[in-house]
């Protein structure tokens, strides 16, 4: 964006959607705009571009909870390594096989901001919308009305929200793509898919479906879609001694993936070992769990993400 187009709308953004001494729009890396959250709660980083959370740090925190990658590209139509990425319409490669982009095209794509509000509690609601054009619509042949809906409170609550406003049913897989930040991969532990199935996409498993004996652990590339997943998961950071949960809901599909040292080397936006300090776990609709959205019907897919030490039992997405 050039320089007098970026400063008008956020001096316009900022008039209408700024919460005095709470969220302020700034100018961020390669011109596009940032939402910045600093509540009683928590700091927070947003991108207009892709409607994606950056970062995320409750002030009981030490650490950001979020990865982002210090190479990340700030490009119009490169997607932003790290943070929560939006797959959408469709997770991981094009399903009809014509040579559209991984994920979808919502990560790639400036996102309206519709509304912001200082919630009751003190924390900080931002609703980000998204619509079909005929650019859109040149890639994916449908209408629909897409809202993120983002809370920056204690814990960082996310709702997308997909609404068919076509005249035929909407099919697509979906996913909240969280890179969590963690002090070493190799002392990392995924808590909660103990039993159930998974399908194995790292390199050579070619789609094997095998079964999770124990806690998820790291010791080589982890691709991995796990099916009919508990609506709460638990990421033990031992390096850090902290440990992440993850609820969620309208989802029965989680994918858990950190690329290992042979594939991240590969990767032109990540640096040399930054594999090493993060890993993905997300709240999805993939692989089999295709959502079927009625024309005038809508989905949604709910992730809660918090540090254990700031709540107790009944911590659940949506609540």
């Amino acid at each position: 964006m050039n320089v007098p187009r970026i400063a008008h709308l956020l001096d316009t953004l900022n008039a209408t959607h700024g919460q005095p001494g709470q969220l302020r729009l700034e100018e961020g890396p390669g011109g596009l705009p940032i939402i910045n959250v600093h509540n009683a709660h928590a700091r927070a980083q947003i991108s207009l571009y892709g409607a994606q959370v950056l970062a995320f740090r409750p002030h009981a925190a030490d650490a950001d909870v979020l990865f982002l990658s210090p190479q990340a590209l700030y490009q119009s139509g490169k997607a932003i390594r790290g943070g929560v990425p939006v797959c959408w319409p469709w997770f991981g490669p094009d399903p009809q096989g014509l040579g559209r982009p991984n994920h979808g095209f919502a990560r790639t794509r400036l996102w309206t901001l519709q509304h912001t509000a200082t919630t009751a509690e003190g924390a900080t609601r931002i609703v980000l919308v998204l619509a079909d054009t005929p650019e859109t619509r040149a890639v994916w042949p449908h209408a629909f009305e897409l809202t993120l809906e983002i809370i920056v409170g204690s814990t960082l609550d996310l709702a997308l929200s997909t609404r068919n406003t076509g005249d035929a049913p909407l099919q697509i897989t979906q996913a909240l793509h969280s890179y969590f930040a963690v002090g070493d991969i190799a002392q990392v532990t995924v808590t909660g898919l103990e039993g159930c199935a998974y399908i194995d996409n790292a390199t050579g498993a070619r789609g094997a479906v095998r079964q999770q004996v124990g806690g998820v652990r790291f010791d080589a590339e982890v691709d991995r879609i796990y099916t009919d997943t508990p609506a709460e998961l638990a990421l033990v950071d031992g390096a850090r001694q902290r440990t992440l949960r993850i609820a969620s809901a309208g989802s029965r599909t989680a994918v858990v993936w950190n690329p290992g040292d042979a594939v991240a080397a590969g990767m032109a936006d990540l640096p040399s070992g930054g594999y090493r300090h993060f890993v993905c776990v997300e709240t999805a609709n993939a692989a089999h769990e295709v959502v079927s959205v009625p024309p005038g019907g809508e989905h949604r897919l709910v992730a809660r993400i918090g540090l254990t030490a700031a709540h107790g039992a009944g911590w659940v997405a949506g609540s």
